[in-house]
């Protein structure tokens, strides 16, 4: 990968009581890859993407988007950054539609006072930019843009997640797991849709113990252990078994392996 990274992190460190749970970790998001982050149990991946996220506030170091220092200290200001995050469990209210599903959290008011004073939603307007943003990434598979989240299979759920997270990730979009709870089929449209979603220009963080799954799609990989980055890997130039070794630290990871 050549040019600046779009999203970086130096020496951060997040303690919880006696644990350290990031250790002086940094991150590097070029633009345009998808960049998978692979890590054992306990080995601190998950605290690094809610630094990065902004779902914790690191005790020290920091955080660059674009070249210029960034603190967020919710999730919500990572998300008017322009950093989109689908955890595990994908934050979908069952009960609603898809299309309220997709603008809960910032939905479109109706123009003039019955917007700015009574609070009424445009509905038709969110329907609309509903199925656009479904239909960019190939999934209008679901017809009815009305139905409940509920009625939909795990892949469907997950596919309207990540549609809602391009839709308004203007920079970076991150997947926790996408894959961890579907079958075979629907881990496969998922995966297209990651693809589809780097094709549009839009960067991916993904994390995953999917290891068929992580050297299929990403660009390249940040192995994270005991609290910080230990080597980052191109899949095409390592072995599946040589990193998950890394990983769990059973072998050294390959000199300069960092500049990969």
């Amino acid at each position: 990968m050549t040019g600046e990274p779009l999203l970086t992190a130096r020496g951060l460190v997040k303690r919880y009581g006696r644990v350290t749970a990031l250790d002086n970790a940094d991150f590097d998001l070029m633009p345009n890859e998808i960049l998978a982050v692979i890590g054992d149990n306990g080995a601190g991946k998950s605290t690094l993407i809610k630094a990065i996220s902004g779902a914790i506030t690191p005790d020290e170091g920091t955080i660059k988007l674009m070249g210029q220092d960034v603190r967020f200290t919710s999730p919500l200001e990572a998300r008017a950054a322009g950093i989109e995050t689908v955890y595990q469990n994908l934050a979908l209210s069952p009960a609603l539609s898809i299309a309220d599903n997709m603008f809960l959290g910032r939905e479109i008011r109706k123009k003039g006072p019955l917007g700015q004073w009574f609070r009424m939603l445009d509905r038709n307007a969110m329907r609309t930019v509903a199925r656009q943003k479904l239909s960019e990434l190939g999934l209008m598979t679901i017809q009815n843009i009305d139905q409940a989240v509920e009625t939909l299979s795990g892949g469907q759920r997950q596919g309207v997640a990540v549609a809602r997270a391009a839709a308004f990730g203007s920079r970076v979009v991150i997947l926790d797991e996408p894959t961890a709870a579907l079958g075979v089929k629907e881990s496969r449209r998922v995966l297209e849709l990651m693809l589809d979603v780097k094709r549009r220009g839009l960067p991916i963080v993904l994390i995953s113990h999917n290891m068929p799954h992580v050297f299929e799609v990403a660009d390249r990989i940040h192995i994270h252990r005991l609290g910080k980055r230990i080597a980052v890997v191109r899949p095409k130039e390592i072995s599946m078994s040589d990193a998950v070794a890394i990983m769990t630290g059973a072998m050294k990871p390959p000199e300069h392996s960092l500049a990969a």
